[in-house]
């Protein structure tokens, strides 16, 4: 019903319905208006009193009206439309669905709720309803360590269950995922740095590190393939795995292997370059968290000798000669010698390593990939009469991804490029007031998924962070 409610509004917005109250507007923008398109406020998910105060400033601040009605919609549309935030046996329980699909990836639903973090001690809710995500996280990877989406329900099967691999009641998808299992450790560490509360990092959280720690040594795959493969029946193939479900064969240097990318799309070469950047700092920040809470220092010691090890074998295998751009990171390698130059719009990227604080912006292997993958020698970056930016196999040829585009400016220190994206942005939401998965590089019109939360609240991150930082460039 919530998802009926959404796109019946968006509906309604391309109608023309107009926006009567737009808050903090002048008189001189009467002629200026938009339509209403969020969530009406009885009908909404969760209210956070500290964000609806953060829209409030934007909108007082912020000249721009497109911009400010932007922020409102993209904003806490996560928040509006996606959670589902309960109380189990006395513990905070949060459910997040990616939007148009009901069920929870480990992946997004942690970089959903990321940017509210900054807010939670301004507001009480707000951080049990975060505590409630790390909660039902842990529950999830508890469940398959392997897996990347699940159901609210622990007994409901999936449209997938047929897949050539080990499906439980419960589990939405099982592809293995590098960073599924990264993004949760990103979330639990830095609502522990702001809170400082412990109470969700319990004996069970504490295991689903372990069960971390297991399945990246599992897949390393040292020992032989390990227990994880996956066949699906489908014409896709980056739907799929090739060579009986395990992928094409790699030499074990040290690296990780993912079956898929980000994008849930299979890996070509399964050394997934920047998820096992990712890997080595979650695990060095789990490592510190078992440390400083359980005062587990054997866990610790053994996450922190993976990291290590990961981090040597990148150096020695992630890093290739290209004749234009000179040395850069590689997207996928195979331990062999070969490599795969390209970027994927979705994150863990190349491009978005330093907002993941996988590597330094200032790094210069980072500054030749970034050149690299933001030109035409990137097959997967489009550039057309409605604007440029990376895509991905997962859309298709000539689909340009928001959310490459705002990591383009969150990882830039050039202003004119911050403004060119926020720009490019702005102009290619289709006159929807929210961000898709993607859109045609000739005409905004043509885009995928009208509610895609991630997407619109990572923009609202983007937005809220040029205006704290840097807001000459969206005044």
């Amino acid at each position: 019903m919530k998802r009926r409610n959404f796109i019946q509004q968006t509906t309604l917005a391309g109608a023309g319905l107009l926006l009567t109250n737009m808050r903090g507007f002048s008189a001189t923008n009467n002629t200026l208006q938009f339509p209403v398109v969020r969530t009406p406020a009885d009908k909404r998910n969760f209210t956070s009193e500290a964000v609806e105060k953060a829209i409030k400033e934007f909108q007082a601040n912020v000249k721009q009206p497109e911009l400010a009605w932007l922020f409102e919609n993209c904003f806490p549309n996560t928040l509006d439309t996606t959670v589902f935030h309960t109380t189990q046996n006395g513990r905070p329980d949060t459910y997040v669905i990616t939007g148009d699909i009901d069920a929870m990836w480990l992946r997004d639903s942690s970089a959903q709720v990321w940017p509210y973090l900054a807010f939670m001690s301004q507001d009480k809710p707000l951080q049990q309803l975060v505590a409630g995500v790390i909660n039902k996280q842990t529950a999830c990877i508890l469940k398959d360590p392997y897996a990347n989406a699940f159901f609210n329900d622990p007994q409901k099967k999936s449209e997938w269950e047929k897949d050539h691999t080990e499906m439980k009641p419960g589990v939405h998808e099982r592809k293995w995922e590098i960073d599924s299992l990264c993004y949760p450790i990103r979330l639990a560490y830095r609502y522990w740095k702001l809170t400082g509360d412990t109470s969700p990092f319990d004996a069970q959280w504490q295991q689903a590190i372990k069960a971390t720690y297991t399945t990246f040594r599992e897949q390393q795959r040292k020992n032989g393939h390990g227990p994880y493969k996956f066949q699906r029946t489908t014409p896709f193939a980056t739907d799929t795995l090739p060579m009986n479900g395990y992928g094409y064969p790699v030499k074990p240097v040290g690296l990780i292997c993912s079956a898929f990318r980000p994008s849930d799309d299979a890996t070509v070469y399964s050394f997934l370059i920047p998820s096992n950047f990712f890997a080595v700092v979650s695990l060095r920040q789990a490592a510190e968290m078992l440390t400083a809470i359980a005062k587990d220092t054997a866990t610790a010691a053994q996450l922190t000798a993976l990291a290590s090890e990961v981090e040597k074998a990148l150096q020695q295998h992630a890093i290739v000669a290209h004749k234009t751009f000179g040395k850069v990171y590689a997207y996928e390698v195979n331990g062999f010698g070969s490599y795969n130059l390209m970027d994927d719009a979705n994150v863990p990227s190349l491009l978005a390593m330093p907002y993941l604080g996988s590597v330094k912006a200032t790094d210069p292997v980072y500054q030749n990939t970034r050149k690299l993958v933001l030109s035409a020698e990137n097959p997967f970056f489009f550039k057309g009469t409605a604007g440029e930016g990376i895509g991905g196999p997962h859309v298709g040829y000539d689909m340009i991804w928001p959310m490459a585009i705002i990591m383009r400016g969150l990882t830039s220190s050039s202003d004119a490029e911050i403004k060119s994206c926020i720009q490019l942005l702005q102009k290619t939401h289709a006159d929807t007031g929210f961000m898709h998965e993607a859109f045609h590089k000739d005409d905004p019109k043509k885009f995928s998924r009208k509610w895609f939360a991630w997407a619109n609240t990572l923009f609202g991150e983007f937005l809220w962070k040029t205006y704290k930082e840097k807001p000459a460039l969206i005044g």
